[in-house]
């Protein structure tokens, strides 16, 4: 068995395009391997800024032998099948078949067997479609070269058991050929090496500066930043995001730490980690009370003669540049009001169809108002704090840090003199943004960001702007899963049609179809992860006009609970027997067994009984029902397992008296009517 080692060089990388490019080239080379019937052990991906690294172990020095048989015509068959079976098997004679018997008859079969060619020979022209055929999200030409990269490729080492393969990339105006050597660091290990296998590709890369692994690079970078920060007295701020990023932009990490300047330290930490992140990729520090700090870590792609000391130097003279333009817009924004901003919301288009931004605070002002008082806010506090609510988008400072906005809303509207509940509901309004983010807690903080979001839906759906399979540009499924978070999270009792409605009415009226089975959809999405089956949502919500979540939740749970009893899943099987009989029977006699069975009729005791325990359960699950006792209108249901299991132990319900058998039928469907009141048993799966 022997070993494949590719590496791709070339210029930088993107580093967010750098994991999924190893991915794909693993994957392409993986499956051509696959076809080309060369079977491996094993295959290893790895990534750096200027190169895409496999290697695959345990690979055959040999294609295998290939036999094919193709079964011809019977001995003695006419002439012509025969010369048309010689013909498409590229034979010359029956000479050249083999006679087989067969089920006591005798065939011609033709038997062709075709040598493996060498690994060596197939590989070539197998990594070159897998280099051509990774997806990049962006690729470009250079030179005169016509076929695309992501960045100029420079150099491919090509080596299948230590020895180089022949081949070469064409570029359509250039070529890189295959080689057995490759480049260390840009600046420092200028001389190229070269390599016979993977180990001593890792080793000799390391010698050169450069670490291969990334997930090795990524842990140097956390321990080096960590034991530098407790030096000083500090610690990392987290970020895994910004973690994983650096880890694509260096190959031979050095973590140095640089100075911020005490003057920019009275700007919103915010602004600055925003800044040092977005801008520089610096991790911020911060003092063991969680206090942002004056310092900064860089992770430097170099060692230095000086130990660092000009590359820090240039990376705060950069720093200082960036902050002092963040500092003047904080100076400069802070002579404007927030409430006085509002005017400027009408020049920004937030949808051709649905006007405004002026125009959507106008509609969340009132829509807020509205939702205060089912989450226990202050219908004033709401109104005004949502017509503050996207007031910071017309400042220096989110036109500059877009992701800031809401937060910087915050501070402004506190240096204002607007009351805290207000700043926070600005700051607070765009949550949660994901699975992660946590969501608001505060009365009109809920009431704003719900106001926001919900109009939102309601006004893309009122004009037909749907996601539709991956495609979802206005991150409709993100605001309703923040919709669902924010009502369960904070145990709302709010009626989502209700509240549609009102919206629907401030976008002049456009129905938002579809919208309530849509939430249905993402609450499954959103109960996945908790192991709630989605067919129980299902179920409670086929019953239609459940729009309360907290509600329906409580039903779901308890149905839940119901099904993972004995008694929920025999009456469950059971349910399913009774409506399988009559929808059979329904579809041979043209005829829909409806309404209450004939109580002369029950002549049976085990059909007395069932019937009474029925009426028994109907009366008891509505009773629960009405109190929102759930778990009741399901014990009422469980009741009824005895007499029922009894029933079709006993009772033929095809009896050969047509007016007994009508009675029977309508009892059994009596079982379904009665449970489905509860929930729809029909789209429980299994």
């Amino acid at each position: 068995m022997a070993e494949l080692l590719l590496e791709l060089l070339s210029e930088e990388i993107p580093a967010r395009m750098q994991a999924r490019a190893a991915g794909d080239l693993k994957r392409l080379v993986t499956e051509g391997l696959k076809k080309a019937g060369l079977e491996f052990e094993k295959a290893d991906a790895y990534v750096t800024p200027r190169r895409l690294t496999l290697v695959v172990d345990g690979l055959p020095t040999q294609q295998p032998d290939v036999r094919e048989e193709r079964k011809g015509p019977r001995v003695g068959a006419p002439e012509q099948a025969i010369q048309g079976f010689l013909k498409s098997a590229g034979l010359a004679s029956l000479d050249q078949c083999e006679v087989r018997e067969v089920k006591g008859n005798e065939f011609y079969f033709a038997v062709s067997e075709q040598k493996g060619a060498p690994s060596d020979q197939v590989l070539p022209s197998l990594l070159i479609d897998a280099v051509g055929a990774i997806p990049w999200p962006k690729s470009m030409r250079w030179g005169a070269n016509r076929v695309r990269y992501v960045r100029p490729l420079h150099g491919i080492l090509a080596l299948f058991d230590g020895k180089p393969l022949s081949g070469e990339y064409d570029l359509d105006g250039g070529r890189v050929p295959f080689a057995s050597t490759t480049l260390g660091h840009r600046f420092l290990a200028l001389a190229a090496f070269e390599v016979n296998g993977f180990q001593d590709y890792v080793q000799k890369l390391s010698d050169a500066y450069v670490v291969v692994d990334q997930a090795e690079r990524r842990e140097i970078i956390r321990t080096q930043a960590e034991a530098v920060a407790a030096e000083a007295g500090l610690k990392v701020k987290d970020d895994p995001g910004l973690l994983d990023e650096v880890t694509g932009l260096v190959e031979w990490p050095v973590v140095l730490m640089g100075a911020i300047d005490e003057a920019f330290m009275e700007v919103p930490p915010e602004v600055l980690t925003t800044a040092m992140r977005t801008h520089q990729k610096y991790f911020a520090l911060e003092t063991e009370d969680g206090t942002l700090a004056p310092r900064f870590l860089v992770a430097a792609n170099m060692e230095t003669a000086d130990g660092g000391k000009a590359i820090v130097a240039g990376n705060e003279r950069v720093l200082r540049a960036r902050l002092a333009d963040a500092k003047f817009f904080w100076d400069q924004d802070r002579k404007t009001s927030l409430a006085s901003r509002i005017p400027a919301l009408r020049g920004i288009i937030f949808h051709e169809k649905l006007g405004s931004v002026g125009d959507k605070i106008d509609r969340v002002g009132v829509l807020a108002a509205e939702i205060a008082t089912a989450v226990g806010a202050d219908r004033d506090k709401a109104r005004s704090a949502a017509r503050l609510a996207k007031a910071d988008l017309t400042t220096e400072m989110v036109g500059e840090f877009p992701e800031l906005q809401g937060i910087m809303g915050r501070y402004y509207a506190l240096h204002d003199g607007e009351s805290e509940e207000a700043a926070n509901a600005v700051a607070e309004h765009y949550a949660p943004l994901g699975p992660s983010d946590s969501c608001p807690r505060a009365p009109v903080s809920v009431a704003v960001a719900l106001a926001d979001k919900i109009d939102t839906l309601v006004g893309f759906f009122g004009i037909d702007e749907k996601p539709t399979g991956s495609r979802d540009p206005y991150a409709l499924r993100r605001a309703a899963l923040g919709v669902i978070r924010l009502v369960l999270e904070n145990g709302l009792r709010l009626p989502l049609a209700t509240v549609f409605s009102k919206a629907s009415d401030l976008h002049g009226g456009r129905a938002p179809e579809g919208l309530i089975d849509f939430f249905a959809d993402r609450l499954k999405v959103h109960l996945r992860d908790e192991g709630v089956p989605h067919d129980h949502i299902t179920a409670v919500f086929a019953l239609g006009g459940e729009d309360d979540l907290v509600r329906l939740m409580a039903r779901v749970r308890a149905l839940g609970d119901f099904l993972g009893s004995d008694d929920g899943a025999n009456l469950l099987t059971a349910y399913g027997r009774a409506a399988n009989i009559v929808r059979i029977e329904e579809k041979k006699d043209g005829v829909t067994y409806t309404g209450a069975p004939a109580l002369e009729r029950l002549i049976e005791e085990e059909e007395r009984a069932l019937t009474g325990a029925l009426g028994q359960a109907e009366a008891g699950s509505s009773q629960a029902l009405s109190e929102e006792d759930f778990a009741g209108a399901m014990a009422a249901l469980a009741r009824l397992r005895e007499p029922v299991d009894a029933f079709f132990d006993k009772v033929t319900v095809n009896a050969e008296d047509r007016a007994l058998r009508e009675n029977r039928l309508k009892l059994l469907a009596q079982i379904k009517g009665t449970m489905d009141t509860v929930a729809d048993f029909s789209r429980i799966e299994g």
